[in-house]
């Protein structure tokens, strides 16, 4: 298994006349699988709420998700299960399944009753998942209907960014329409998984099973990315640096010496890229193709045993000109756009908040022209109906807010 990393322009063509001009660099970075090879063990746990709130159908297809995962680990594969209401236990202690009828059936044991403390069920997850870490590809799916009434918010994000520290991915899901978008969202975000929204219990087992089929496609694990510029190239000051595909994300950048930057992408997938924009300033350079920065990733293979691998260095080059002809990147005028949605609709929930309706109004009609540009119809429909809405002075439901979310983070599924 090795690394793909395919770096673009959003015009490789710069007017060697400007002092100073703008760009955005995407960079496309997957994992390869080679002729022959072999797969890593998978090392999943399940952190399902039970609390009160989750009484009936909930329980019950949670439940159903549940032990159709256990039925699809392979041979090797580790699983472990914490449950959580106000308080959190292990159901299933990290193992090989060599009996998945037992397992399924303390799965079906579990009842609804009691609060919410999430931070329990995360805290007891990670202490599962963290026992057999090594060389394996280690994720959780954390479930919950609701808010974080017994639990502190800022632990979640504190032990989310722990676990990515320990290699570990945290997807989450929110089921029904009580859950905190941002909590969830700040989870999956530190700990380089997603965010999945179950609007009826019903669709359980197929969100369960689309993210079981995602962690199967992880090929290499732990991947920061590496960028080196030249003296006369440097990041925009103000949120540099973004994930846009598969979902978008805002990355934090840690600088080094001289002009060298890292991001921690987390697991990488074979089918799947992980597409990173970065906003450029160019300084003035002579006429001619100019190398500007070079990419590289960092990476282990668990499948080997291998870790701390560098990518080969691919250059990023420029190609400053004058008279300037345009030669704008359609590919990268994409990611642009994706990430202008997800940014506009933010600003657009903010100002909601804040009580500015005609202002959020303005701003979700300009995110839903941007899904449009980026032929993403499913995502522009929903943005537009909610503008539409609180332009007739009504109040957005829950779910029209989670599925704002979600739209602006990625193209709705189904739609």
């Amino acid at each position: 298994m090795k690394v793909g990393l395919r770096p673009a322009l959003s015009d490789m063509n710069v007017d060697a006349a400007q002092l100073v001009s703008q760009r955005q660099l995407a960079i496309s970075i997957s994992a390869i699988a080679e002729e022959v090879g072999r797969d890593a063990p998978l090392n999943l746990c399940l952190i399902l709420d039970h609390s009160g709130s989750m009484g009936g159908r909930p329980i019950e297809m949670v439940k159903q998700a549940a032990q159709q995962i256990v039925d699809r680990l392979s041979p090797g594969d580790r699983l472990s299960i914490v449950a959580f209401d106000h308080k959190a236990k292990v159901l299933v202690s990290n193992q090989t399944i060599d009996n998945p009828a037992s397992v399924k059936l303390q799965i079906s044991q579990l009842k609804a009753g009691g609060g919410t403390a999430i931070d329990e069920g995360l805290r007891l997850g990670i202490e599962e998942l963290a026992k057999s870490k090594r060389d394996t590809i280690s994720q959780a799916f954390l479930l919950t209907d609701g808010e974080n009434e017994h639990g502190d918010n800022e632990r979640c994000l504190k032990l989310s960014k722990l676990a990515a520290d320990y290699n570990l991915t945290i997807n989450t899901l929110g089921c029904g329409d009580a859950w905190n978008q941002d909590v969830l969202e700040k989870i999956a975000d530190a700990g380089g998984g997603t965010l999945s929204y179950i609007q009826q219990p019903e669709q359980a087992v197929d969100e369960f099973g689309r993210l079981f089929t995602r962690i199967q496609s992880v090929g290499l694990t732990n991947a920061y990315l590496l960028l080196s510029f030249m003296p006369s190239i440097r990041l925009a000051e103000m949120k540099p640096i973004a994930q846009v595909y598969p979902d978008t994300i805002e990355l934090n950048v840690l600088q080094e010496v001289d002009h060298r930057y890292e991001v921690r992408l987390g697991d990488l997938m074979v089918d799947v890229p992980r597409v990173v924009l970065a906003n450029l300033y160019l300084n003035k350079l002579p006429e001619g193709l100019q190398t500007i920065a070079y990419a590289q990733v960092r990476y282990d293979d668990p499948a080997y045993a291998r870790e701390g691998i560098l990518s080969e260095k691919i250059p990023v080059t420029a190609n400053f000109m004058s008279p300037y002809y345009p030669a704008p990147d359609p590919q990268v005028q994409q990611h642009v756009l994706a990430l202008a949605k997800y940014r506009q609709t933010q600003i657009a929930e903010t100002k909601l908040q804040m009580g500015d309706r005609s202002g959020a109004v303005t701003m979700l009609q300009t995110a839903a022209k941007t899904a449009l540009q980026m032929g993403d119809q499913g995502a522009a429909t929903v943005l537009q109906n909610n503008a539409t809405r609180l332009q007739a002075g009504e109040e957005l439901s829950e779910a029209d807010r989670k599925k704002t979310r979600i739209v602006s983070k990625t193209t709705l599924q189904g739609e």
